[in-house]
């Protein structure tokens, strides 16, 4: 499931955001790829561990938990603490699959990527390309969001970002460990939340379908989560 999850940062957040990464120390990308990533990738990266990207990935884990979207859609058990990127003249990343197992640089802390996350962090207008091109059952999905908004992605995808050509794509990414392993599973329960919401505006939260519907969900739930 690719889902697009608007305002996760509203424009005073992505200037908070801004603001500490941008006067951070940038090294060549390649930090954090495995063998065959790091042949098709080329931008610079925020080190993850100096005080600057340990805020600002705090505040988008706080972003995150305050969105009822992201919480229906991935169904987080474990979020991996965000990382950063930039690329500009002409740099990209090729085709690729994301590790499946993630390892956080000098601890212990580990999960396995069932979902992608990109939040963009510059306004489309200001660069071209940059393009986050995700393949999927219905063929390339093309997504270049306005900073702010972030989208949701199965990590076992092939993906690529296009070359920018002018001025900087800056951008989020990390990934998330679902309580529910399979994609096609978190869809159906994602699609029967939103219509269990749906039911409850309309009808009111206890109304005997709404509670019914409720109890559809959570029993799925309980019948496919892993917490």
């Amino acid at each position: 499931m690719l889902i697009a999850i608007p305002d996760m940062l509203d424009p005073a957040g992505v200037a908070r955001v801004r603001a500490l990464i941008d006067a951070g120390e940038w090294v060549d990308g390649n930090v954090t790829s495995g063998p065959q990533a790091a042949l098709a990738k080329r931008n610079a990266q925020l080190v993850e561990d100096q005080p600057a990207a340990r805020e600002a990935g705090g505040l988008i884990l706080d972003a995150l938990g305050r969105s009822p979207l992201f919480v229906a859609a991935a169904l987080p058990l474990k979020v991996f603490p965000p990382l950063f990127n930039r690329y500009a003249g002409g740099q990209d990343f090729g085709l690729h699959v994301d590790n499946a197992i993630r390892l956080q640089r000098g601890s212990d802390f580990r999960i396995r990527s069932d979902l992608s996350a990109t939040l963009f962090l510059e306004d489309p207008e200001a660069y071209d390309g940059g393009e986050l091109v995700i393949e999927d059952q219905f063929g390339p999905q093309v997504v270049k969001l306005p900073a702010g908004h972030m989208v949701l992605y199965p990590a076992s995808s092939l993906h690529r970002v296009t070359p920018v050509t002018r001025g900087e794509r800056v951008a989020s990414f990390f990934w998330v460990q679902s309580m529910v392993r399979d994609d096609g599973a978190r869809r159906i329960l994602f699609e029967l939340d939103q219509g269990v919401q749906m039911v409850a505006a309309a009808q009111g939260q206890g109304e005997p379908a709404t509670v019914s519907l409720t109890g559809v969900y959570h029993n799925l739930l309980r019948r496919w989560a892993d917490a």
